[in-house]
């Protein structure tokens, strides 16, 4: 059974005592640090530049996964690379020239995602998929933590999935948006490799109980 990796999104985190919180989720047993950049016109919200990714950086050896929702993503590709980046994501509906961001994070020599929101189809994703490392599928419309997951997404992960199988089996899909213990074995048996999670984990209970509730759920329900 493929292990699902759960990548912590700092945006829910408290800020004040942000460090703390990102070694309270790496003791938990989280894979990567998710980092949501949004420039307040791609998305409504404005949250955080290449200087925050690098103080991350210095408090963290997980791979730190940074996910670009932001207009002209190439302009600010090699800072966050510069920064500590290990994983960079661009939204195909950020950019006329996704093909040449793509090509511009794997020179860099990080491993490069491209993202779409719902309400974009699938198909964006072919021409470059034999290309990605990363499939990035928005469960929610990006700008705001705390959303509810759109139950349309399941199929679409499906349809990834087997696309994916047939066109480049070691890109990874990864689910954003909404992930919680109520839907979290449903998006990996969908065939999610990498979920998002937010609220979920660092909300209410300490991070190292909402990681073991969700894990929890994941694997009782069995192999997909």
């Amino acid at each position: 059974m493929p292990k699902l990796l759960v990548a912590p999104s700092i945006l829910t985190a408290d800020f004040a005592r942000l460090g703390e919180q990102i070694r309270e989720a790496e003791a938990a047993g989280v894979d990567w640090i998710h980092l949501d950049v949004m420039d307040g016109r791609f998305v409504p919200n404005l949250t955080f530049g290449p200087l925050v990714v690098e103080a991350i950086r210095k408090v963290t050896a997980l791979p730190l996964d940074v996910h670009l929702m932001i207009v002209e993503p190439e302009r600010y590709i090699a800072d966050f690379a510069r920064a500590g980046a290990d994983w960079i994501t661009v939204h195909h509906e950020a950019t006329p020239h996704a093909h040449r961001a793509v090509q511009q994070i794997k020179e860099l020599g990080k491993k490069a995602g491209l993202a779409i929101n719902p309400g974009t189809p699938l198909e964006a994703l072919l021409p470059l998929l034999p290309e990605l490392d990363l499939a990035l599928l928005m469960s929610v419309n990006p700008g705001f933590g705390g959303q509810k997951y759109i139950p349309a997404s399941t199929e679409r992960i499906r349809r990834l999935a087997a696309l994916r199988g047939q066109m480049n089996p070691a890109c990874l899909i990864q689910v954003d948006g909404g992930i919680k213990p109520v839907n979290v074995a449903e998006v990996y048996r969908a065939g999610a490799d990498v979920v998002v999670v937010g609220s979920a984990l660092f909300n209410n209970r300490p991070v190292a109980e909402n990681m073991k509730k969700l894990l929890g759920e994941v694997y009782a329900a069995g192999s997909r």
